[in-house]
């Protein structure tokens, strides 16, 4: 049987591994998003829940698995998380650490000390 899977795929790398409750659950709840979205029929839905309940390891879930919305892993960078507004709107500015405000007193100071021994030596 082929697979449109990957073949790092939990259910292709480990097919003889027992499906857990977790598991279980995951999918029931991927496939009820998947039927509630409207891109599972009916009949495929109900199909699938009873391989999902009857399998017993892995293996026997990739009939589950395939064609499903892909989940995401992965969570979003920080730098990039919506703040909640609108796009196109500026959001409040972020109060200044003490690390980057002594980071600016220093390499302010430094220019001054630099052109005071610039005025010094050249004057």
């Amino acid at each position: 049987m082929s697979s449109d899977l990957p073949i790092s795929s939990k259910y292709r790398s480990t097919p003889q591994a027992p499906v857990s409750d977790a598991e279980r659950e995951d999918l029931s709840a991927r496939l009820n998003s998947a039927y509630a979205d409207g891109t599972l029929p009916p009949e495929d839905y109900q199909a699938r829940l009873d391989t999902l309940f009857a399998a017993t390891n892995l293996g026997e879930l990739v009939p589950v698995v395939e064609g499903l919305p892909v989940r995401q892993t992965y969570d979003s960078p920080a730098i990039v998380a919506s703040a909640g507004g609108r796009p196109g709107e500026v959001s409040p500015a972020r109060a200044a650490g003490g690390f980057s405000l002594l980071a600016v007193g220093g390499v302010a100071l430094g220019i001054v000390l630099v052109a005071i021994l610039f005025l010094v030596l050249f004057t």
